[in-house]
């Protein structure tokens, strides 16, 4: 059992696969991506592994902050992401899009919180043609790093490493995520696989366009109450003001454009 009270800044823990709650964290029931929930998007669509592939916690809060989120319109989550390759690709999340925020061009954001594990965040951005995109960015991070996914940016999450992913996330809690686009062109512009015991980004053919990734480091942005050394949950019951970016990016426009530029 691996306590993740420290890092998390909540009082759970890692047994195998799953998360257990304690104290007065009420349990929250997972919802599970299995194997044949994700056949449209892999690099090899018959090959067999395991069944279960990653388990998702939706709305995660301890009681005295519970009307705290439903206020701010923000939700915490956690993902735990099995270790393992399917057919020579590394397990990922099957990835996905933001919806345009009401009365804007741009889509929402989200942010992320590596707790356990080695995660590669690949995100892209659409282009104009449709099948295409004109970036590609992966981050890698480790326990402790946060990650924004900027507005316009899809993303897939890779368990890059040998032992379960854990992360959270937080992101606005007014909208429902778009998959559509990922299962149509069977994933995301790249799949990461294993080759002769190196990481391997393969370009997904089903794309018209696609550049290179760009490999890029996690940023710390503490003017969006993102603190390094703090939990992402304690970052945002501490300073929720901080974190309107995330309902309303319009605002932080000049701000979220410079990301990983």
């Amino acid at each position: 059992m691996l306590d993740l009270r420290e890092i998390s800044g909540l009082p759970m823990n890692l047994d195998g696969l799953a998360i257990r709650f304690s104290g007065d964290l009420p349990e929250v029931r997972p919802s599970v991506r299995r194997l044949a929930d994700m056949r449209e998007v892999l690099y090899n669509q018959t090959a067999g592994g395991a069944e279960d592939l990653y388990f998702m916690y939706r709305d995660v809060a301890l009681p005295e902050h519970r009307e705290f989120a439903d206020r701010f319109s923000i939700r915490y989550d956690i993902t735990v992401i099995r270790p393992g390759k399917i057919g020579g690709e590394y397990v990922k999340t099957a990835g996905h899009y933001h919806p345009r925020v009401p009365g804007e061009e741009m889509r929402y954001p989200e942010v992320y919180e590596v707790l356990n594990g080695r995660a590669h965040y690949i995100m892209q951005r659409a282009g104009a043609c449709e099948g295409a995109v004109d970036d590609v960015i992966v981050v890698e991070a480790m326990p402790g790093d946060k990650v924004i996914v900027p507005p316009d940016y899809g993303h897939v999450t890779v368990n890059a490493g040998e032992e379960p992913l854990v992360m959270a996330n937080c992101v606005a809690s007014v909208f429902d995520s778009e998959y559509e686009a990922y299962k149509k062109a069977h994933g995301a512009a790249y799949y990461e696989v294993e080759n002769e015991g190196r990481d391997v980004f393969v370009p997904n053919d089903h794309y018209r366009g696609k550049p290179a990734p760009r490999m890029v480091e996690p940023v710390d942005l503490p003017a969006l109450g993102l603190h390094r050394g703090l939990p992402l949950y304690r970052c945002f019951t501490g300073e929720p003001d901080r974190f309107g970016f995330l309902v309303r990016p319009q605002d932080w426009s000049s701000r979220l454009g410079e990301l990983y530029s």
